[in-house]
C-alpha cells in the first residue's frame, strides 16, 4: 500500500471508512490523526476497504485499520514486512484477528485504555462517588461572575491565548509530552473551520477565557473530549467546565469517552476519580 502524508485531503474518504468501522476508538477520528500527524510522523494508506495509518516517530509502527472488519485477513498479511507491529488495536478487531489469524500475537494495552463514563453522571454529578467534583463546581460558580460560551470562531482566538497562557503555567518546554500535544492543539484550532464535526466550548470571566473544551461525536450515542484546559488561579474550573459542556452542548449523548491516561500515574488517577462506567480496550499485534 502506498503511504503519504496526512493531509486535508484525506478527511472526506477516511471519515467515510470510519463511519462503518464497527468500534470506534478515541485515536481514530480524522481531527485526532491531523492533529498529531507532525508529532507521531503520521502517514494514511487507503484502498476500497480500509484506511491504514503508519507512525514513524519515536519508532515504527502501524495503527489498526478503519473501515470494513468483515473481510479476507489473509489478503493484508501476505506480504508483511519481517517485524511488524501494530498498535491502539480496539478490542472487537482484536478478537476477530485472534479468531482469524492466530499466527498473530495480541496482547492488552493498557496504557491506551479509553476511558468510558455516563454523561447523565458527569451532568448531575449525584451521590458520595461525585462529592469533591461537585464541591469543586458549586465553588466555581458562586465565586465567579462567568458565562459560557460555545466554540465558535470568535473565540478561538480566546482558547489559543489560554493555551499559550497554561503552557507557560506548566513549563511545557520542560516536557516533550506536553509541547508536542500544545502542537496538536494548535494545530486542531488553527483548522477549525474545516475539520467536520468538531466542537466545544468555553468558560469566559470577563474578557479572559479561563476554560475550553474540544470534542466531537464518534457515534451517535459517544462523544470523545479531544482536548480540555483550564486555567490553575480559578478553583473548580475543570469540574465546571465538564460538567456546563456535557449539559449545555452534548446531553444528547449518553457514553463521554475522555481518551487514555498513556500510563501516566497522575494522568490515571485524574481519570479514575470521575468514576469511568468501563473501558474501550485496546490491544497490540506483533509478528
Amino acid at each position: 500500500m502506498e503511504f503519504e502524508p496526512i493531509t486535508m485531503d484525506h478527511q472526506h474518504r477516511f471519515n467515510q471508512l470510519l463511519e462503518i468501522t464497527p468500534q470506534v476508538a478515541s485515536d481514530f477520528s480524522f481531527a485526532n490523526i491531523f492533529g498529531w500527524a507532525e508529532e507521531y510522523g503520521l502517514e494514511l494508506a487507503v484502498d476500497d476497504h480500509l484506511a491504514w495509518i503508519r507512525q514513524s516517530i519515536p519508532e515504527s509502527v502501524y495503527w489498526a485499520p478503519v473501515g470494513e472488519w468483515g473481510i479476507n485477513w489473509h489478503k493484508y498479511f501476505e506480504k508483511k514486512p519481517v517485524k511488524t507491529t501494530i498498535v491502539r488495536i480496539p478490542e472487537d478487531l482484536a478478537l476477530i484477528w485472534k479468531e482469524h489469524l492466530p499466527w498473530i500475537g495480541v496482547e492488552p494495552d493498557r496504557d491506551h485504555w479509553d476511558y468510558l463514563y455516563s454523561v447523565q453522571e458527569l451532568i448531575q454529578l449525584k451521590g458520595n462517588r461525585f462529592h469533591k467534583k461537585k464541591n469543586l463546581y458549586n465553588q466555581f460558580i458562586k465565586n465567579y461572575d462567568f458565562s459560557y460560551v460555545e466554540l465558535e470562531k470568535q473565540y478561538i482566538e480566546k482558547a489559543l491565548a489560554l493555551q499559550t497562557e497554561w503552557c507557560l503555567w506548566k513549563e511545557c518546554d520542560d516536557s516533550s509530552a506536553l509541547e508536542a500535544e500544545n502542537h496538536a492543539i494548535l494545530r486542531v484550532f488553527s483548522h477549525w473551520d474545516e475539520l467536520i464535526g468538531l466542537f466545544g466550548a468555553g468558560l469566559m470571566v470577563g474578557e479572559e477565557m479561563v476554560a475550553y473544551t474540544v470534542a466531537e461525536a464518534l457515534s451517535q450515542d459517544t462523544l470523545v473530549i479531544h482536548f480540555e484546559k483550564g486555567c490553575p488561579g480559578y478553583k473548580g474550573v475543570y469540574q465546571a467546565m465538564n460538567k456546563l459542556f456535557l449539559e449545555k452542548s452534548a446531553s444528547g449523548f449518553k457514553i463521554v469517552n475522555r481518551e487514555q491516561d498513556l500510563g501516566d500515574q497522575g494522568l490515571k488517577k485524574a481519570k479514575e476519580s470521575y468514576n469511568p462506567l468501563g473501558y474501550l480496550k485496546k490491544y497490540v499485534a506483533s509478528f
